[in-house]
This record gives structure tokens, sequence and C-alpha cells, in this order.
């Protein structure tokens, strides 16, 4: 058991292990010097920020066996800092010079004991009391059981098919006058519903929890995490399909006025169901969050979808130039590409020009204790305070992810401000449809996809400087900065490449399971969202204090709604014969 999950012993010298929640150690202090003294820590993730006192340590004249009024729970799921002082510094440490003992970037495991004793000459010595355990092993043994199941699953679904649909396919095959060699395929790129599908699924995999490790969750403010690519993703794959939809109604005569009513009225009602999605803890209107994922995708379909629609043109004559012809899906798309550079000028003139009180021009920052917490009040900068504005503090979203490191105030990562470059990634999708449309061989595409997504990948080395914090423009989700706009855009067109490569050229792999879930994708998101908390989809077996019993959950959620999807395609399957 040991080996694969983490195993956590009941007792070790009088502490009680198994009080330990996930991602958490303890900590044994000592003090044999003369003088009180104070331990502050600083986690690696908060940057900038100020050390923060943890408690007081009284001169011991023994060793004390009695180590459990000496002990601290510590949270180290990122790398820490740590300092002691021989006064009272008030809240925050102040400089190296005048502490005892620094111990820098300390790597703690989970469930382990360390001890950092100070000695009477002043010194510091940092001990592994009892090691902790490596958190990885539950994702090699999840992994193996998921690959198991869906192994089963499939074997059982082909056999399902083959037994119950042959008579079916047969007649209908011999009513239609056809052979069965000539039965018609879903004409559609099945690379863009898999890509969808593998989205939804990784959203509601990070949604119900990721077993809780630190690198699926969202990152706190700057950086890029797993979970920090579904939604751009989403919204890119659906920039991809206004184009081709948009070109199918004009080709069966339908006026751009109905085209755009159409868009409007889909866009009205993702945004209502976004609404009532948000109200799902109580209708408490006083307090109700007005945006989230959905409004934002109403808001991003309905702007792209009419900006398309203004340029769209029925029939594209194929000019005779070979140069012209190269880049005609560029020249097609210039009124598009227009709209977005003026977006993304317009959205850099407000974030560096616009004055936000208490505020410096330009901040990017997460406010609380970021920048040793001189702008503890200025979250976002500009993005968050003309969403304050617009919106009210109580109608944005409350817990983000830097008030957890940064004790930052509410913040609304989908607010209104963000949706102009949110806009300009649709608009980025569109364009890859635009190249499905005007290029019908395979090269044609990837060439053009991988070329941007190289283009795309320069800009964000050159706004974030290739690192994570020092940038001009620093890669962030929470206020869908350029560079993030540009980096996750870059990775949606090289993850397309492959699976269309692999998928839809080279007939590698049908897609399975996520073929299924990116058919039935909204299904999935407003399912999921709605029974959150309810069996069979979640469960919880006394404290799930470890990572293997979080990732079980997790991974049993998800199965069960891609098992949905399967279903739900299988019946649509049975119903198209």
């Amino acid at each position: 058991m040991s080996q694969f999950t983490e195993y956590v012993e009941p007792t070790w010298r009088g502490l009680n292990m198994r009080q330990l929640k996930v991602d958490e150690a303890y900590l044994i202090t000592k003090n044999f010097y003369h003088k009180v003294t104070y331990l502050y820590t600083l986690s690696e993730q908060c940057y900038t920020c100020p050390y923060t006192k943890v408690k007081a340590l009284h001169p011991q004249q023994t060793n004390d066996d009695n180590i459990t009024h000496l002990t601290t729970t510590l949270n180290v799921a990122y790398n820490m800092n740590f300092k002691l002082f021989d006064y009272d510094a008030g809240r925050y440490a102040f400089s190296n010079e005048t502490a005892l003992c620094i111990s820098e970037q300390r790597h703690l495991k989970e469930f382990g004991v360390y001890n950092f004793t100070l000695n009477a000459n002043g010194t510091c010595n940092w001990d592994i009391d009892k090691d902790g355990v490596n958190i990885y092993y539950s994702l090699l043994s999840v992994f193996l059981l998921v690959a198991l199941i869906l192994s089963i699953l499939k074997i059982s679904l082909c056999a399902w098919r083959s037994y119950h649909y042959e008579e079916e396919v047969l007649e209908n095959v011999a009513g239609s006058g056809t052979t069965a060699g000539t039965v018609q395929q879903r004409n559609r790129m099945r690379s863009l519903d898999v890509f969808r599908g593998m989205a939804i699924v990784l959203m509601i995999f990070v949604n119900s929890g990721g077993g809780d490790y630190w690198w699926i969750e969202h990152a706190p403010w700057n950086g890029l995490h797993l979970a920090d690519v579904v939604f751009p993703s989403f919204l890119w794959i659906m920039g991809v399909c206004i184009p081709i939809s948009i070109k199918s109604q004009l080709s069966r005569g339908t006026t751009k006025a109905q085209i755009a009513f159409r868009i409007l009225w889909r866009s009205i009602k993702l945004f209502c169901i976004g609404l009532c999605l948000n109200s799902i803890n109580g209708p408490n209107f006083e307090n109700l969050r007005i945006m989230g994922v959905l409004q934002r995708f109403g808001i991003a379909y309905l702007m792209c979808g009419i900006i398309h629609t203004v340029f769209a043109k029925k029939d594209h004559l194929e000019p005779q130039v070979t140069w012209r012809r190269a880049l005609y899906d560029l020249i097609s798309f210039k009124g598009e590409l227009m709209v977005a550079f003026a977006l993304i000028v317009i959205h850099l003139s407000i974030v560096f020009g616009l004055h936000v009180p208490d505020c410096p021009r330009g901040y990017l920052g997460p406010g609380g204790k970021h920048a040793n917490a001189s702008y503890a009040g200025c979250i976002g900068g500009a993005t968050g305070y003309i969403d304050l504005q617009i919106l009210g503090s109580s109608h944005i979203y409350q817990h983000p992810t830097a008030k957890y490191i940064y004790d930052s105030k509410p913040f609304d990562p989908e607010g209104i401000f963000g949706c102009l470059l949110t806009i300009v990634q649709v608009l980025f999708g569109a364009l890859t449809g635009v190249v499905i449309l005007m290029h019908t061989d395979w090269r044609a595409r990837i060439t053009r996809w991988l070329l941007w997504s190289m283009f795309l990948t320069i800009i964000t080395s050159i706004l974030s400087e290739f690192t994570k914090e020092s940038g001009v423009i620093p890669i962030n989700k929470n206020l869908w900065s350029l560079s993030f706009v540009c980096a996750t855009t870059a990775l949606a067109f090289t993850v397309l490449s492959i699976l269309y490569y692999i998928i839809d050229v080279r007939h590698w792999w049908t897609g399975y399971p996520f073929e299924a879930c990116g058919m039935n994708a909204i299904i999935m998101y407003v399912g999921h969202t709605v029974m959150h908390k309810m069996l069979p989809w979640h469960w919880r077996i006394g404290a799930m204090n470890t990572h293997f019993l979080l990732l079980l959950e997790a991974v049993w959620n998800t199965l069960m709604w891609i098992g949905i999807a399967i279903y739900l395609d299988h019946i649509n399957f049975y119903y198209s014969l």
C-alpha cells in the first residue's frame, strides 16, 4: 500500500500524524538560545511578500521529549523560507542582517516531521526527523486504474455495438440502396471534437479538486498551471467553429441579419445559464455574482460572431497570383485582424494609462502582501478597478486564488474588462476556422497553424521576458493578460495540429473517449456544476486527508461524466441508423 499511495502512520513520538491534512507537515522548533526568538516563514509562491510571523520560541534548557508544544503545522505545497529573530519585529520581519538564522528554499514533504533548532551560540540546525511521502505514487496508481477501466469499457462497447447494431445497419443499407462500404460518416473534423472533449474532461477533473495537487489547480497569480489552459482552449475552439457555421448558413441562403439574431439569442442563453449556475447556493440578489465562465462565453461569442458575420463573404474567389493565393486566408480575414489589433491597443492603453486610486499606474500585481504590502487594496490594477466600479464589490468573485497566498481582496477572473482580450483569443480561433475552409490540403493547414504558434510563442517570450514574475506583461490568467492570450493560443494551435495529424490525417487514433465528450460538452459542464455535491458523482470517506483519496474521488466523478457522454453518443448513433 505505501509503495503506491500515501500511508499515514497513526502516531509518531506522541504526534498525531493523522491530524495532518493534504500538503501538511510538522515542524518542531527548539530554542536553546538565551532569549525569546520568533519564527517567520515565507512561501516561494508569495512573490515580493514580507515574511509572516508564525510563533514565539521560548528558551529551553533540555531536549524535551514532549515535543507536542514545540510543534507547528505547516502547509508544504510550495517551497518555504524560514527566519529566526531575537526580538519581536511586529507583524512582519525586517532585513536579513537582523536575523539570527536564515533557511531558504526548503522543500518539505507531505506528512514529514522536521526539526529547526536554534543553538545556544546562535547557530541553527535543520534536521529531518521523519521523511515525508512521495505524493506522486498516487498519480501512477490511479492512472493505471483508469487505463484499465477505459480499456474494459471500450472492449465492451465495441462488442455491444457489433451485437445490437449489425442488423439495423444492414437493414438501413439495404433500404437505401447502398452498400455497406458507402455508409456515410460524419462530415466534420474529429480532432476538433476530441480537443473540445479533452478540455471539458480536464475542466471537470480540475473542478473536482484534481487530487489537490498545486500544479493542477489555478496559479495563485502569475504563471501557468494545468487548470489555466482549459478555459482559453474552450474559447479558442468556439472561435474555430464560428466561420464554419456562418459559411454553412450563408451557403443555405440565410441572411446576415438572421445569422446575427441567432448569435444574439444563443449568447443570451449562455449568459442566462451561467447566471443561474452562479445562484446554485441560493439566489440572493444582494451578493449574486454577475460574471462567470458561461457569461464570458456568451459575450465573446456575441462579439466575435457579429464581427465575422459582418466581414464574411458567401463565396470566395481564389486569386490567381501565387503569393496572394498563399496568403488568401489572411487577406480575407483582414477585417477581423484589424478589430483584434484595435482591441489589444485599447486594452493596453487602459491597463497602463488609467489612473487607479492608491495604485501605481500600470500595476499588474495581486495586491495584499505583494510588494511588501505596499498596495494592499490594489488587486489587478486597472482590471480589478474597472470591474469593481461596474459590478460592485458584492457581485464579483469573492475567493480568487490570490486570496490564499497574498491575502488579497475579492477579484473576478471572468470579469468584464478581461472580455476585450478574450474576444481577441476567440478571433484567433476564427482564423483557424478560416484556414480550414480555404485550405483543403492537410500540409497547408498544419503549416499555417504551427507558424502562428511560433509567432505567438515569440510574442509571449518578449512580453514575459522568459520569466514568471519580472516581465513587462507576465502570463496571468486572472487578468487575461496579452501574454496569457498569446501563450494559450500558441498551445491551442500546436495541440490541434498534433490531434489533426494523428486523428484526421493518419487515423492512428479514433479520439476515444474524448470525441463523445466533445459532442456533449455543454451537457457535461452544466451537469457537473449542478451535481457538484451529490451522489453518486461525489462522495467523502472520513477526513479525506491524502492525495490518493482526493484523486480517486476526482477521477471517479470525471469517469462518471465520460460514461454519460459515451452513452449519449451511442444513443445518437443508434437513432442515426
